[in-house]
């Protein structure tokens, strides 16, 4: 399995401090956000190989990083220069797979996250049921709910239909950025796109991916730290305790 980190954002609502700097790389509590979260999946699953999707403007700033690490990370180019031009997540995970001709099961997750417990158990929870996977939590505020990705399931946690951004949401089970494609199903991206399959957001493939194959819903173990404004930074910079579960 391959991990591959979306960072190609431009994080504009952190200005000035993300101006000319890439919002993964931002520290909390010690570490970037990245070794956070790519030391807990080196640790916990069998996962080897990192890809790091980033935008032209920053592509350098991860280069830099990625030779500090321990790991085998490659850092590709999406070749975007501003938030206007971007090629959107889908897209971005598209570019990757054709630029490193990847060909494995896919974790992918969004670089920007900052999470309280391992991802090992969702690469664990995804070899269970053998299909490709999600993760999904409640949500209870109604107008939070308008801006997420949002899941209906079936009795065995099958995903029957997810909705992005949508004006009347099914339930209240939200999708954060964490999603593991078998590697028949990465294939699919080309197709999904070329059948209208929606690009900016990156749960928008899954979207499509659960009509046309299976693609199952792990409850959330813990807590996500959303980090949209300068605000939510230095709070979680001052109540994170790091990876306790």
């Amino acid at each position: 399995m391959i991990c591959l980190i979306l960072a190609a954002g431009y994080a504009t609502r952190l200005y000035p401090l993300t101006e000319n700097f890439p919002k993964p790389l931002l520290e909390v509590c010690g570490k970037t956000i990245l070794d956070w979260l790519v030391d807990d999946i080196a640790d916990t699953t069998d996962i080897t190989k990192f890809v790091v999707i980033s935008n032209h403007k920053f592509a350098r700033h991860f280069e830099e990083w990625a030779k500090t690490t321990r790991y085998d990370i490659s850092v590709v180019d999406d070749m975007t220069l501003t938030n206007e031009t971007r090629l959107g997540a889908v897209r971005d995970i598209e570019y990757a797979i054709d630029k490193l001709n990847l060909d494995d099961d896919m974790l992918v997750i969004a670089g920007d996250n900052v999470l309280d417990f391992s991802l090992g158990r969702f690469v664990a929870y995804h070899k269970e049921k053998g299909a490709s996977s999600v993760m999904r939590y409640y949500e209870a505020d109604e107008n939070r709910l308008l801006k997420c990705g949002v899941v209906t399931l079936d009795e065995n946690e099958r995903v029957v239909e997810m909705t992005e951004k949508s004006p009347s949401p099914a339930t209240h089970w939200c999708t954060p950025p964490f999603y593991i494609y078998t590697r028949e199903d990465a294939k699919k991206i080309k197709t999904a796109l070329a059948d209208g399959c929606g690009y900016d957001a990156p749960g928008s493939f899954i979207a499509w991916l659960c009509q046309n194959s299976p693609v199952y819903s792990m409850e959330m173990p813990g807590c996500r730290y959303d980090i949209g404004n300068l605000e939510s930074y230095e709070k979680v910079k001052t109540t994170y305790r790091g990876i306790t579960n």
